[in-house]
């Protein structure tokens, strides 16, 4: 009995056969884990939460993020962030205050729990700070506010959170950008102190 061998096109046999499937992996950067908090984030985010006439929406936005962290014991009590959130359960908005009170039950029965666990803290260094409070003694002169008003801080805060929180050139011209605005537009300074004009918008208009 005669055997035949019977070969197929390249094309025809390649297309039989399935392409395996492709892993898709997720990046996990060092900040986004629960237990490493950045301590500007934490006071650029108590800073909106205070801020004056805050609409709905960012303070929501705000108290989500929170939830996402476990700040530690020190840094509650060193930022105050644990006060103000604390104060926020009992804002007259209830999605808000449910969620202030989801944030601060999260926080307090985790340290019941984790009493003996540190956190990773992440921290500016001196000279940056030096450098933006600079930044703020510029703003507070052209928002003819007293340097430690919460919206000159509020505003900083936003620019160097924009600028990658380096303080490099796009952060410095931001600054000079903002500071030229609120100086000679008392129209728009009038805007942003009546919080009429949010202090995100305002930043991310002059962002270089």
């Amino acid at each position: 009995m005669h055997k035949f061998v019977i070969r197929k096109p390249k094309g025809e046999e390649s297309s039989q056969k399935k392409a395996p499937e492709e892993k898709v992996y997720r990046q996990t950067t060092i900040e986004s884990l629960k237990r490493v908090v950045v301590i500007e984030d934490i006071k650029r985010w108590k800073c909106m939460l205070e801020q004056p006439g805050q609409t709905q929406e960012k303070l929501i936005e705000v108290l989500q993020e929170l939830k996402k962290k476990m700040p530690s014991r020190e840094v509650l009590i060193s930022t105050k962030i644990g006060h103000t959130v604390n104060t926020m359960r009992k804002h007259s908005d209830q999605e808000v205050a449910g969620l202030a009170k989801d944030v601060y039950t999260q926080w307090k029965t985790f340290h019941a729990e984790n009493a003996n666990k540190s956190s990773i803290e992440v921290r500016s260094d001196a000279k940056s700070e030096s450098l933006r409070s600079s930044a703020r003694k510029l703003l507070s002169d052209a928002m003819q506010l007293e340097v430690s008003h919460s919206l000159v801080e509020n505003i900083e805060r936003e620019a160097f959170h924009l600028c990658s929180r380096l303080i490099g050139v796009p952060y410095r011209k931001t600054v000079r950008a903002l500071v030229f605005t609120l100086k000679h537009k008392p129209e728009t300074r009038a805007q942003v102190k009546a919080s009429t004009l949010e202090v995100s918008t305002l930043v991310r208009n002059h962002k270089k």
